[in-house]
């Protein structure tokens, strides 16, 4: 049923797109959705041009004969269609699951809209139940770590803190930087700890969209619901 709920959400967020738009492309299983549906709209005339937030998701949309462009060749978007781990009532974002928090955030910055696609096990009072990703340079790892950890405790935040992939084969972003997972259950002060962590020098980012998203399309068993930020 999951899945099927994502594809609703995504197939309602193809509505919105229109000819001579240029589109940031979301990466996921619930954007995965997205790019088949809008391939579907591109193959019956819709004329779009789209830069991709991974490398995964570049590889489906050309596969499927979306045309693409990068950020440098049109660096002013006008909307991005992206999933979510999580979503709070004010449309504050924990996103980075898929390994491309870095690149997304980048894309939904330059877009004048960023629709959310998500099912409704996503929505929640409060961020934090999904772990939160924090994105290192390799460098200095275990120096970023401490400092990650102080920031935590300084907040009154869970000291936990994970390797994506473990020390022994860490997972690595399509940037060449690691994740670190925190596992903070709830983040209470968001803003706060979004301008602490990006502080650290060897925080290349984290995976709190604030203020980012416009819309969102959020499936349940009754339907498609659009929520606007509070």
């Amino acid at each position: 049923m999951s899945d099927e709920l994502k594809r609703q959400a995504a197939e309602r967020a193809v509505d919105d797109i229109e000819s001579g738009m240029r589109l940031g492309i979301g990466t996921g299983s619930t954007a995965e959705f997205f790019v088949k549906a809008l391939a579907r709209r591109v193959r019956e005339g819709l004329d779009i041009v789209g830069v991709p937030t991974s490398e995964r998701t570049r590889k489906l949309a050309m596969e499927l004969g979306i045309r693409l462009s990068t950020l440098d060749e049109m660096p002013q978007l006008d909307v991005t269609v992206d999933g979510a781990d999580e979503l709070d009532p004010n449309l504050a974002l924990v996103k980075g699951g898929g390994g491309a928090l870095l690149r997304e955030k980048i894309v939904a910055s330059a877009s004048g809209q960023m629709i959310v696609i998500a099912d409704a096990s996503k929505q929640v009072p409060v961020l934090g139940r999904f772990p939160l990703p924090i994105e290192v340079v390799p460098f200095g790892l275990e120096s970023t770590r401490l400092a990650i950890l102080n920031v935590l405790a300084g907040l009154d935040l869970p000291q936990t803190l994970t390797l994506r992939g473990g020390a022994a084969q860490p997972f690595e972003t399509d940037g060449g930087h690691f994740i670190l997972d925190a596992h903070l259950q709830e983040i209470k002060n968001v803003k706060a700890l979004a301008d602490r962590l990006v502080a650290i020098p060897g925080v290349v980012d984290h995976g709190l969209f604030i203020q980012l998203a416009t819309k969102a399309y959020v499936a349940a068993e009754d339907g498609v619901k659009t929520v606007f930020p509070l």
